[in-house]
């Protein structure tokens, strides 16, 4: 049996954050946007976990959370779609970077 799923978590993490804007920008409910940003960010940490361990997963996890905190000042220089599009873009790559670097865990002994 594969530990590796499907979809990467660079992916779910770019998709978090765009569909979270778009739900929420749809629905004009920002609590519909923030639930969608919320489950991705927790697959995405349980696979940056599987894939490199904790630490990885604490730092992935802060960036993820810290580009949909510094979407909202960017967008009101930038714009909010060219605001969005940038933190996905920088999420996405810092998961591709990290999850490639960080040697992969091996559950039979715990690291």
């Amino acid at each position: 049996m594969s530990t590796r799923s499907a979809a990467p978590p660079s992916a779910v993490a770019a998709v978090g954050l765009v569909g979270g804007f778009i739900a929420a920008r749809r629905t004009g409910r920002r609590d519909v946007g923030g639930a969608l940003f919320a489950a991705a960010g927790a697959w995405c940490a349980r696979e940056w976990y599987r894939a490199s361990g904790p630490v990885p997963m604490v730092g992935l996890s802060a960036l993820y959370a810290a580009a949909m905190g510094g979407s909202h000042p960017l967008a009101k220089k930038a714009g909010a779609w060219p605001s969005v599009v940038a933190v996905a873009a920088v999420a996405a790559a810092a998961s591709e970077l990290v999850t490639r670097i960080v040697p992969p865990r091996d559950p039979a002994i715990g690291r």
